[in-house]
């Protein structure tokens, strides 16, 4: 059954890791119904490491002319202000980053916090969907929201379930940023991070385990959350463009309030 419930947890996986809904969250609530896989901890390790990585792919294909506009045509003005502004706001998450590694920071290792984090986030959709109401939106990206959007990133880091797309761009949208225009550069801004934050975790399970992978499997689950998380980024960067994050928060304050539910009865710890 292993393969199978791969397939799922990538299925997942790729859907969840960039829309506002919290990937930990989803993949939290699946594990707890669906059978263990027969993996080592470790290796449960290296497979969510793999499957973020096959999402941040899609994100490279659907931006690929941006990408490589960014790596040719850096010495334009627009593209130079836009590539340093990535930049800067990628420092700010992986500074501060090292900064909590150094001070003890660690995750919790339990369900409670991801369910809370994922209820209330989403009541915080509806309140800034409710104050940026009926509000004119700028397709800018000035320089207070570049921070922001480094300092959205940390605390998506640190409140697993709180949804590093859905923070960063809600966070932009209540400074006055339009959703096109934070959902790409949330989505373009997720590359650097999750491939500096997938690589580390990957040689860290290697130097853990070494070799002693089921690679079939793990392969399996990349491919799988590539194709899916493209599809989901195809969908959002369309559906941002005539839609608000409404149905987001409804979906969310559900969601966390399964797992609560979940965790009380003791069926995830």
């Amino acid at each position: 059954m292993d393969w199978l419930i791969v397939i799922i947890l990538g299925i997942i996986e790729g859907i969840t890791e960039f829309l506002p809904i919290s990937s930990t969250g989803h993949l939290l609530l699946a594990q707890a119904f669906l059978p263990k896989l027969d993996f080592s901890r470790s290796q449960l390790d290296m497979f969510n490491v793999l499957i973020q990585s096959g999402a941040v792919l899609a994100v490279i294909v659907v931006f690929y002319e941006r990408c490589k506009q960014l790596l040719l045509e850096w010495k334009k003005p627009e593209v130079f202000d836009y590539l340093i502004k990535l930049s800067v706001a990628f420092l700010i998450t992986g500074i501060g980053g090292l900064l909590l590694k150094k001070f003890g920071m660690c995750l919790p290792d339990t369900a409670a916090p991801v369910a809370w984090a994922t209820f209330i986030g989403g009541f915080v959709i509806l309140i800034i969907e409710f104050f940026i109401k009926n509000k004119k939106l700028k397709d800018s990206l000035p320089w207070h929201v570049v921070i922001v959007f480094g300092i959205a990133q940390l605390l998506a880091a640190v409140l697993p379930g709180a949804s590093r797309s859905g923070t960063t761009i809600l966070l932009a949208l209540a400074m006055g940023t339009n959703r096109k225009t934070a959902t790409e550069f949330s989505f373009i801004l997720g590359i650097p991070t999750l491939v500096s934050a997938g690589c580390l975790e990957f040689v860290g399970c290697l130097r853990e385990t070494g070799t002693d992978q089921p690679w079939g499997l793990l392969l399996i689950g990349l491919i799988v959350s590539a194709v899916t998380a493209f599809v989901a980024v195809k969908w959002l960067l369309k559906y941002v463009q005539s839609h608000n994050f409404i149905g987001f928060g409804w979906y969310r304050i559900i969601v966390g309030g399964i797992i609560l539910i979940c965790v009380l009865s003791g069926w995830v710890k």
